[in-house]
């Protein structure tokens, strides 16, 4: 994997119709780039990370990623963008805007990474898109919103829609921080570290599966990393918080996915707290056409891609087609 890079886009436009000019994407890539003859770059693969990430988490793919793995850098060219509203790429808290910076959504994250595929790249069409999580959400956009752009779409442990209490959550975390008086209505001079260690601390019980909260740690251990996230995490700005919840709740693609025509391989784990199979990953099979479905097991539950390899044959089976 490539050291971060950085690509400014001159101008873009938001769903709002607000514009900004010079916004960063912050990218890393990895693999063999591979040209026709217009210097088209025809062989890319896109990843997308989740909520809390960047463009590096795209070493969540290691387990499928590497020389004579299912995603060959001798044959494939995977761009890893920080998604719009993260740190890194243009976000509240990295452009002097803050509070002023606009309300996104999905549609604009997708559309923020596809201005930049276009202008650096010369990108027309890509293998593929995969993204976990929240980027499992702007993976299925992308699929929707440019159906004819992609061979496949690998969405992995994520959902077509955010409801019940993934949205609950998002409105809980928002809401800490919103009530919070040195929030300021997003008008701060120092980031309130309190409040978004809280939220840190909060979003740590559902990371990994139940079981192993209640069969792997001891009590005090729960307590000791709870309080570790939340350190680690205070530093995360509160604005960048609530702007990229507020997209996710906006977030559903229920009555949409019928215009999805790349071929789809939907990855889920058995133990995700955030998306369990049967709310998510199986109703979304039965609504996207030309799609298949692998699920597994981890004890880590949603962040349990490190056992990716319970599903290499249906990976390989499903990739071989296009490499």
């Amino acid at each position: 994997m490539s050291s971060p890079k950085n690509y400014n886009i001159d101008e873009f436009t938001f769903e709002s119709g607000d514009s900004l000019d010079n916004l960063n994407v912050e990218y890393v890539t990895l693999g063999t780039p591979e040209l026709d003859s217009e210097n088209n770059l025809v062989n890319g693969v896109l990843y997308l990370h989740g909520w809390g990430g960047s463009c590096t988490s795209m070493k969540r793919l290691d387990p499928i990623t590497g020389p004579e793995k299912q995603l060959d850098p001798e044959e494939v060219f995977i761009i890893s963008p920080t998604a719009l509203g993260s740190p890194g790429s243009s976000a509240p808290s990295t452009t002097s805007l803050g509070a002023n910076f606009p309300k996104y959504t999905i549609n604009d994250m997708v559309n923020f990474h596809y201005e930049f595929l276009k202008e650096k790249f010369s990108i027309k069409h890509l293998k593929g898109v995969i993204g976990t999580s929240m980027g499992g959400f702007q993976a299925l956009n992308w699929a929707v919103n440019y159906a004819d752009y992609m061979d496949f779409l690998i969405p992995l442990v994520t959902s077509y829609q955010v409801k019940g209490l993934n949205f609950a959550n998002f409105y809980f975390m928002n809401s800490l921080i919103e009530k919070d008086p040195e929030y300021n209505g997003g008008y701060y001079g120092k980031n309130p570290e309190r409040v978004t260690r809280l939220v840190s601390e909060f979003m740590y019980m559902f990371g990994l599966s139940k079981d192993y909260y209640r069969y792997e740690l001891e009590n005090k251990d729960i307590l000791k990393y709870m309080n570790q996230m939340g350190i680690e995490r205070s530093f995360t700005d509160a604005n960048d918080i609530i702007w990229r919840n507020n997209a996710a709740m906006g977030f559903d693609l229920e009555n949409e996915l019928s215009k999805i025509t790349a071929k789809t391989l939907i990855l889920a784990i058995n133990q995700d707290q955030y998306f369990l199979p049967s709310q998510d990953a199986i109703p979304m099979s039965k609504m996207i056409k030309n799609s298949k479905i692998a699920l597994f097991d981890s004890i880590c539950g949603h962040i349990g891609t490190k056992d990716l390899y319970k599903v290499e044959n249906d990976i390989i089976t499903f990739l071989k087609e296009f490499f």
